[in-house]
Protein backbone atom coordinates (compact mmCIF):
# COMPACT_ATOMS: atom_id res chain seq x y z
CA UNK A 1 0.00 0.00 0.00
CA UNK A 2 1.41 3.40 -0.86
CA UNK A 3 0.94 5.95 1.92
CA UNK A 4 -0.18 9.28 1.02
CA UNK A 5 -1.11 12.17 2.63
CA UNK A 6 -4.49 13.12 3.78
CA UNK A 7 -4.74 15.93 1.64
CA UNK A 8 -4.92 13.48 -1.12
CA UNK A 9 -6.93 11.01 0.38
CA UNK A 10 -9.21 13.88 0.80
CA UNK A 11 -9.09 15.26 -2.64
CA UNK A 12 -12.40 14.75 -4.49
CA UNK A 13 -12.32 13.85 -8.01
CA UNK A 14 -13.79 15.94 -11.11
CA UNK A 15 -17.59 15.08 -12.09
CA UNK A 16 -16.68 17.18 -15.05
CA UNK A 17 -14.10 14.98 -16.22
CA UNK A 18 -15.55 11.85 -15.14
CA UNK A 19 -17.62 12.67 -18.20
CA UNK A 20 -15.74 13.81 -20.56
CA UNK A 21 -13.69 10.51 -19.56
CA UNK A 22 -15.62 8.51 -20.87
CA UNK A 23 -17.19 10.78 -23.44
CA UNK A 24 -13.62 11.20 -25.43
CA UNK A 25 -14.15 6.93 -25.76
CA UNK A 26 -16.99 7.38 -28.06
CA UNK A 27 -17.53 8.32 -31.23
CA UNK A 28 -19.21 11.68 -32.80
CA UNK A 29 -19.82 13.17 -29.22
CA UNK A 30 -19.53 16.56 -29.07
CA UNK A 31 -18.20 17.77 -26.27
CA UNK A 32 -19.63 20.86 -24.28
CA UNK A 33 -18.63 19.72 -21.08
CA UNK A 34 -15.25 21.97 -21.17
CA UNK A 35 -15.09 25.64 -20.24
CA UNK A 36 -13.33 26.59 -23.53
CA UNK A 37 -14.64 28.15 -26.44
CA UNK A 38 -14.15 26.18 -29.86
CA UNK A 39 -12.22 28.77 -31.64
CA UNK A 40 -8.36 29.28 -31.70
CA UNK A 41 -6.33 32.01 -30.56
CA UNK A 42 -6.23 34.80 -32.22
CA UNK A 43 -3.35 35.49 -34.91
CA UNK A 44 -1.80 37.86 -32.76
CA UNK A 45 -0.80 35.64 -29.69
CA UNK A 46 0.61 32.89 -32.00
CA UNK A 47 2.97 35.74 -34.11
CA UNK A 48 3.85 37.12 -30.95
CA UNK A 49 4.76 33.63 -29.44
CA UNK A 50 7.02 32.80 -32.35
CA UNK A 51 8.57 35.87 -32.75
CA UNK A 52 9.70 35.76 -29.10
CA UNK A 53 11.11 32.31 -29.87
CA UNK A 54 12.93 32.98 -32.99
CA UNK A 55 14.77 35.90 -31.10
CA UNK A 56 15.99 33.34 -28.51
CA UNK A 57 13.14 33.80 -25.50
CA UNK A 58 13.89 30.43 -23.87
CA UNK A 59 15.00 31.77 -20.73
CA UNK A 60 13.87 32.44 -16.85
CA UNK A 61 11.88 34.86 -15.97
CA UNK A 62 11.15 36.83 -12.95
CA UNK A 63 9.27 35.58 -10.61
CA UNK A 64 6.56 37.84 -10.49
CA UNK A 65 6.59 38.05 -14.02
CA UNK A 66 8.04 40.39 -16.75
CA UNK A 67 7.98 43.87 -15.82
CA UNK A 68 6.51 44.76 -19.36
CA UNK A 69 3.63 42.32 -18.70
CA UNK A 70 2.91 43.93 -15.69
CA UNK A 71 3.11 47.54 -17.08
CA UNK A 72 1.20 46.64 -19.87
CA UNK A 73 -1.77 44.82 -17.08
CA UNK A 74 -1.31 47.74 -14.91
CA UNK A 75 -2.45 50.26 -17.76
CA UNK A 76 -5.34 47.89 -19.26
CA UNK A 77 -6.80 47.65 -15.45
CA UNK A 78 -6.53 51.38 -14.58
CA UNK A 79 -8.23 51.88 -18.26
CA UNK A 80 -10.60 49.26 -17.91
CA UNK A 81 -11.56 50.11 -13.86
CA UNK A 82 -11.38 53.71 -13.88
CA UNK A 83 -8.82 53.38 -11.16
CA UNK A 84 -4.89 53.66 -10.94
CA UNK A 85 -3.74 49.93 -10.45
CA UNK A 86 0.35 49.96 -10.17
CA UNK A 87 2.36 47.18 -11.53
CA UNK A 88 3.85 45.85 -8.61
CA UNK A 89 0.60 44.82 -7.27
CA UNK A 90 0.58 42.40 -10.14
CA UNK A 91 1.80 38.73 -10.02
CA UNK A 92 1.56 36.97 -13.49
CA UNK A 93 0.97 33.19 -13.22
CA UNK A 94 0.25 30.28 -15.28
CA UNK A 95 -3.17 29.48 -15.36
CA UNK A 96 -5.84 31.54 -13.33
CA UNK A 97 -5.89 28.07 -11.69
CA UNK A 98 -2.46 28.67 -10.27
CA UNK A 99 -3.36 31.93 -8.82
CA UNK A 100 -6.24 30.32 -6.78
CA UNK A 101 -3.68 27.90 -5.18
CA UNK A 102 -1.30 30.63 -4.43
CA UNK A 103 -3.88 32.79 -3.26
CA UNK A 104 -5.16 29.67 -0.96
CA UNK A 105 -1.16 28.95 -0.01
CA UNK A 106 -0.39 32.79 1.00
CA UNK A 107 -3.82 33.40 3.09
CA UNK A 108 -5.31 30.43 4.23
CA UNK A 109 -3.70 28.50 7.33
CA UNK A 110 -5.36 24.90 8.27
CA UNK A 111 -9.04 25.15 9.67
CA UNK A 112 -9.46 28.73 8.39
CA UNK A 113 -13.20 29.13 7.25
CA UNK A 114 -13.56 30.10 3.77
CA UNK A 115 -16.87 31.15 2.36
CA UNK A 116 -18.05 30.17 -1.01
CA UNK A 117 -20.89 31.62 -3.23
CA UNK A 118 -22.15 27.99 -5.03
CA UNK A 119 -23.27 26.72 -7.63
CA UNK A 120 -18.93 27.29 -8.24
CA UNK A 121 -16.63 25.48 -10.63
CA UNK A 122 -14.91 22.97 -8.21
CA UNK A 123 -11.97 23.25 -8.59
CA UNK A 124 -11.99 26.95 -6.44
CA UNK A 125 -13.47 25.33 -3.31
CA UNK A 126 -11.11 22.25 -3.69
CA UNK A 127 -8.15 24.22 -4.16
CA UNK A 128 -8.98 25.73 -0.79
CA UNK A 129 -9.86 22.58 1.07
CA UNK A 130 -6.13 21.35 -0.04
CA UNK A 131 -4.69 23.76 2.15
CA UNK A 132 -6.99 22.80 4.92
CA UNK A 133 -9.55 25.43 4.92
CA UNK A 134 -12.56 24.71 6.26
CA UNK A 135 -15.29 26.05 3.02
CA UNK A 136 -18.88 26.35 3.49
CA UNK A 137 -21.25 27.95 1.01
CA UNK A 138 -23.80 29.44 0.19
CA UNK A 139 -26.03 28.56 -2.38
CA UNK A 140 -27.89 31.58 -5.13
CA UNK A 141 -31.68 31.31 -5.40
CA UNK A 142 -32.92 30.50 -9.03
CA UNK A 143 -36.23 32.99 -9.11
CA UNK A 144 -38.37 34.03 -11.74
CA UNK A 145 -36.17 32.35 -14.28
CA UNK A 146 -32.44 34.48 -12.79
CA UNK A 147 -29.93 33.60 -10.59
CA UNK A 148 -30.62 36.00 -7.33
CA UNK A 149 -27.87 36.15 -4.12
CA UNK A 150 -29.46 36.26 -0.72
CA UNK A 151 -27.28 38.88 0.37
CA UNK A 152 -28.47 39.24 4.10
CA UNK A 153 -27.75 35.30 4.27
CA UNK A 154 -24.21 36.11 2.49
CA UNK A 155 -23.55 38.64 5.16
CA UNK A 156 -24.55 36.39 8.51
CA UNK A 157 -21.84 34.00 7.02
CA UNK A 158 -19.39 36.24 7.22
CA UNK A 159 -17.79 37.70 10.41
CA UNK A 160 -14.62 37.74 11.90
CA UNK A 161 -13.22 34.36 11.87
CA UNK A 162 -13.95 33.86 8.52
CA UNK A 163 -10.81 34.37 6.17
CA UNK A 164 -11.80 34.75 3.16
CA UNK A 165 -15.16 35.22 0.61
CA UNK A 166 -14.40 33.72 -2.55
CA UNK A 167 -16.58 35.36 -5.33
CA UNK A 168 -16.83 34.23 -8.99
CA UNK A 169 -18.93 37.08 -11.52
CA UNK A 170 -19.43 36.32 -13.68
CA UNK A 171 -20.00 32.84 -12.58
CA UNK A 172 -19.39 29.30 -13.83
CA UNK A 173 -21.39 27.69 -14.05
CA UNK A 174 -24.75 29.53 -13.96
CA UNK A 175 -23.84 33.26 -15.52
CA UNK A 176 -24.63 35.67 -12.20
CA UNK A 177 -23.34 38.63 -12.30
CA UNK A 178 -22.93 40.39 -8.62
CA UNK A 179 -24.12 44.25 -9.17
CA UNK A 180 -21.20 47.02 -8.13
CA UNK A 181 -24.25 47.81 -4.69
CA UNK A 182 -23.73 43.76 -4.15
CA UNK A 183 -20.34 44.73 -4.18
CA UNK A 184 -20.26 47.76 -2.27
CA UNK A 185 -21.94 46.67 0.51
CA UNK A 186 -19.55 43.25 0.84
CA UNK A 187 -16.51 45.00 0.36
CA UNK A 188 -17.66 47.34 3.57
CA UNK A 189 -18.75 44.14 5.84
CA UNK A 190 -15.38 42.47 4.87
CA UNK A 191 -13.14 45.57 5.82
CA UNK A 192 -15.56 44.94 9.75
CA UNK A 193 -14.76 41.80 9.52
CA UNK A 194 -10.89 41.67 9.07
CA UNK A 195 -11.53 39.51 5.95
CA UNK A 196 -10.41 38.60 2.61
CA UNK A 197 -12.39 38.53 -0.77
CA UNK A 198 -11.16 36.65 -3.20
CA UNK A 199 -12.64 38.00 -6.82
CA UNK A 200 -12.28 35.31 -9.78
CA UNK A 201 -13.03 37.93 -12.29
CA UNK A 202 -11.98 35.32 -15.41
CA UNK A 203 -15.02 35.84 -17.14
CA UNK A 204 -15.43 39.48 -16.75
CA UNK A 205 -15.16 40.41 -20.07
CA UNK A 206 -17.45 38.08 -21.28
CA UNK A 207 -20.52 40.25 -20.01
CA UNK A 208 -23.60 40.57 -21.94
CA UNK A 209 -24.37 43.55 -20.79
CA UNK A 210 -21.04 46.42 -21.60
CA UNK A 211 -17.39 46.41 -21.69
CA UNK A 212 -16.47 44.67 -18.52
CA UNK A 213 -18.97 43.09 -15.64
CA UNK A 214 -18.72 45.29 -12.26
CA UNK A 215 -15.72 44.42 -10.64
CA UNK A 216 -14.23 45.23 -7.14
CA UNK A 217 -11.26 46.73 -8.89
CA UNK A 218 -13.25 49.84 -9.61
CA UNK A 219 -14.47 50.04 -5.88
CA UNK A 220 -11.44 48.84 -3.73
CA UNK A 221 -8.17 50.71 -2.55
CA UNK A 222 -4.97 49.44 -3.54
CA UNK A 223 -4.71 48.60 0.53
CA UNK A 224 -8.12 46.66 1.01
CA UNK A 225 -7.79 43.03 1.64
CA UNK A 226 -8.74 42.19 -1.88
CA UNK A 227 -7.12 39.43 -4.47
CA UNK A 228 -8.08 39.38 -8.25
CA UNK A 229 -7.45 36.89 -10.45
CA UNK A 230 -7.86 36.64 -14.00
CA UNK A 231 -6.41 34.50 -17.23
CA UNK A 232 -6.42 34.49 -20.91
CA UNK A 233 -7.91 31.83 -20.84
CA UNK A 234 -11.67 32.72 -21.91
CA UNK A 235 -12.08 35.97 -22.94
CA UNK A 236 -8.98 36.36 -25.11
CA UNK A 237 -9.70 32.22 -26.10
CA UNK A 238 -5.94 31.30 -24.83
CA UNK A 239 -6.99 28.12 -22.59
CA UNK A 240 -3.81 25.93 -23.32
CA UNK A 241 -1.64 28.43 -23.34
CA UNK A 242 -1.91 28.84 -18.97
CA UNK A 243 -1.31 32.83 -18.77
CA UNK A 244 -3.31 34.60 -15.95
CA UNK A 245 -2.49 37.07 -12.96
CA UNK A 246 -3.20 37.99 -9.40
CA UNK A 247 -4.04 41.55 -8.45
CA UNK A 248 -3.51 42.11 -4.82
CA UNK A 249 -1.66 44.54 -2.56
CA UNK A 250 1.85 45.50 -3.22
CA UNK A 251 2.62 44.48 -0.07
CA UNK A 252 1.98 40.76 -0.88
CA UNK A 253 4.06 40.63 -3.91
CA UNK A 254 6.96 39.30 -2.22
CA UNK A 255 5.39 36.73 -0.73
CA UNK A 256 3.28 35.75 -3.95
CA UNK A 257 7.09 35.81 -5.74
CA UNK A 258 8.24 33.46 -3.17
CA UNK A 259 5.48 30.89 -3.72
CA UNK A 260 5.83 30.87 -7.63
CA UNK A 261 9.46 29.77 -6.93
CA UNK A 262 8.69 27.24 -5.17
CA UNK A 263 5.44 26.28 -7.71
CA UNK A 264 6.93 26.56 -11.46
CA UNK A 265 9.05 29.86 -10.94
CA UNK A 266 6.79 31.40 -13.33
CA UNK A 267 4.99 30.90 -17.22
CA UNK A 268 7.94 30.83 -19.91
CA UNK A 269 9.09 33.79 -21.66
CA UNK A 270 7.71 33.68 -25.17
CA UNK A 271 4.05 32.81 -23.72
CA UNK A 272 4.64 35.76 -21.37
CA UNK A 273 5.09 37.90 -25.21
CA UNK A 274 2.19 36.56 -26.81
CA UNK A 275 0.07 37.56 -23.30
CA UNK A 276 1.29 41.53 -23.58
CA UNK A 277 0.75 41.72 -27.35
CA UNK A 278 -3.14 40.45 -26.25
CA UNK A 279 -3.22 43.15 -23.68
CA UNK A 280 -2.31 45.78 -26.09
CA UNK A 281 -3.99 44.59 -29.52
CA UNK A 282 -6.47 42.13 -28.57
CA UNK A 283 -9.70 43.90 -28.11
CA UNK A 284 -10.88 43.08 -31.80
CA UNK A 285 -10.37 38.85 -30.45
CA UNK A 286 -12.41 40.14 -27.91
CA UNK A 287 -15.33 41.74 -29.63
CA UNK A 288 -15.58 39.07 -32.08
CA UNK A 289 -15.79 36.05 -29.57
CA UNK A 290 -18.80 38.37 -27.97
CA UNK A 291 -20.59 38.79 -30.92
CA UNK A 292 -20.57 34.79 -31.55
CA UNK A 293 -20.94 34.42 -28.27
CA UNK A 294 -24.55 36.36 -28.98
CA UNK A 295 -25.59 33.91 -31.68
CA UNK A 296 -24.81 30.99 -30.10
CA UNK A 297 -26.68 32.16 -26.57
CA UNK A 298 -30.18 32.18 -28.76
CA UNK A 299 -29.54 28.90 -30.18
CA UNK A 300 -29.65 28.00 -26.75
CA UNK A 301 -32.74 29.87 -25.57
CA UNK A 302 -34.72 29.07 -28.66
CA UNK A 303 -33.49 24.85 -28.88
CA UNK A 304 -33.73 24.35 -25.19
CA UNK A 305 -36.53 26.64 -24.43
CA UNK A 306 -38.52 24.05 -26.75
CA UNK A 307 -38.45 21.51 -24.29
CA UNK A 308 -41.06 21.15 -21.64
CA UNK A 309 -38.28 19.48 -19.26
CA UNK A 310 -35.74 21.67 -19.19
CA UNK A 311 -35.85 25.17 -17.30
CA UNK A 312 -33.41 27.38 -18.73
CA UNK A 313 -32.16 30.46 -16.38
CA UNK A 314 -30.92 34.05 -17.48
CA UNK A 315 -27.45 34.43 -17.78
CA UNK A 316 -25.55 37.85 -17.86
CA UNK A 317 -22.27 36.71 -18.04
CA UNK A 318 -19.53 33.81 -19.38
CA UNK A 319 -20.43 31.33 -21.71
CA UNK A 320 -22.61 28.23 -19.62
CA UNK A 321 -25.69 27.80 -20.01
CA UNK A 322 -26.94 26.08 -16.26
CA UNK A 323 -30.24 24.41 -16.84
CA UNK A 324 -32.22 22.58 -14.37
CA UNK A 325 -34.00 19.00 -15.48
CA UNK A 326 -37.78 18.33 -14.25
CA UNK A 327 -37.22 14.66 -12.36
CA UNK A 328 -33.03 14.76 -12.69
CA UNK A 329 -32.38 13.21 -9.06
CA UNK A 330 -28.99 12.41 -10.52
CA UNK A 331 -27.29 14.44 -12.58
CA UNK A 332 -23.81 12.43 -12.87
CA UNK A 333 -26.02 9.56 -14.00
CA UNK A 334 -27.92 11.70 -16.53
CA UNK A 335 -24.78 13.64 -18.27
CA UNK A 336 -23.31 10.37 -18.88
CA UNK A 337 -26.45 8.61 -20.21
CA UNK A 338 -26.89 11.58 -23.01
CA UNK A 339 -23.62 10.47 -24.10
CA UNK A 340 -25.01 7.68 -25.16
CA UNK A 341 -29.10 8.69 -25.94
CA UNK A 342 -27.65 12.28 -27.56
CA UNK A 343 -23.75 12.18 -28.45
CA UNK A 344 -24.07 15.01 -26.48
CA UNK A 345 -21.32 15.99 -23.87
CA UNK A 346 -22.32 18.20 -21.11
CA UNK A 347 -21.48 18.60 -16.97
CA UNK A 348 -23.40 17.41 -13.98
CA UNK A 349 -24.77 20.31 -12.00
CA UNK A 350 -23.48 17.84 -8.56
CA UNK A 351 -20.38 18.48 -9.82
CA UNK A 352 -20.47 22.49 -8.78
CA UNK A 353 -21.99 21.94 -5.31
CA UNK A 354 -24.85 20.44 -3.71
CA UNK A 355 -27.60 22.91 -4.63
CA UNK A 356 -26.34 22.22 -8.48
CA UNK A 357 -28.15 18.22 -8.41
CA UNK A 358 -31.21 18.77 -10.68
CA UNK A 359 -28.81 20.65 -12.90
CA UNK A 360 -26.89 20.45 -16.08
CA UNK A 361 -23.92 22.65 -17.36
CA UNK A 362 -22.96 23.01 -20.92
CA UNK A 363 -20.66 25.48 -22.84
CA UNK A 364 -22.00 27.24 -25.57
CA UNK A 365 -18.87 28.82 -27.16
CA UNK A 366 -19.43 27.03 -30.36
CA UNK A 367 -20.26 27.45 -34.10
CA UNK A 368 -23.87 27.12 -34.94
CA UNK A 369 -23.12 23.73 -37.29
CA UNK A 370 -22.19 22.48 -34.25
CA UNK A 371 -23.99 23.39 -31.49
CA UNK A 372 -27.37 23.24 -32.89
CA UNK A 373 -27.64 19.65 -33.93
CA UNK A 374 -26.43 18.88 -30.29
CA UNK A 375 -29.02 20.57 -28.27
CA UNK A 376 -31.63 19.45 -30.92
CA UNK A 377 -30.47 15.58 -30.21
CA UNK A 378 -30.29 16.24 -26.44
CA UNK A 379 -34.16 17.90 -26.59
CA UNK A 380 -35.39 14.49 -28.31
CA UNK A 381 -33.59 12.23 -26.06
CA UNK A 382 -34.82 14.33 -22.48
CA UNK A 383 -38.20 14.09 -24.89
CA UNK A 384 -38.04 10.64 -25.13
Amino acid sequence: MIELSERARALLPSQIREVAEVGMTLPDVTALWFGESAWPSSPVAVEAACAALKAGDHFYQPNSGRLTLREALSDYQSTLYGHACAADRITVTASAMQALALAAQALVNPGDKVTIIEPAWPNMAECFRLVGADVHAIALQARHGRWQLDMDALLDRIDSRTRAVIVNSPSNPTGWVMTSAEQIQLLDHCRNTGSWIIADDVYARLYRHAAVAPGFLSIATPEDRLLVINSFSKAWSMTGWRLGWITAPATLEATLAALTEYNIAGPPGFIQRAGEVMIKHGEPAIDELKARLEVAYDIVEKTLGASSRVGLMRADGAFYSFMSIEGATDSLAMAKALLHSARTGVAPGIAFGASGEGYLRLCYAQPESVLRPALERMVHALEA
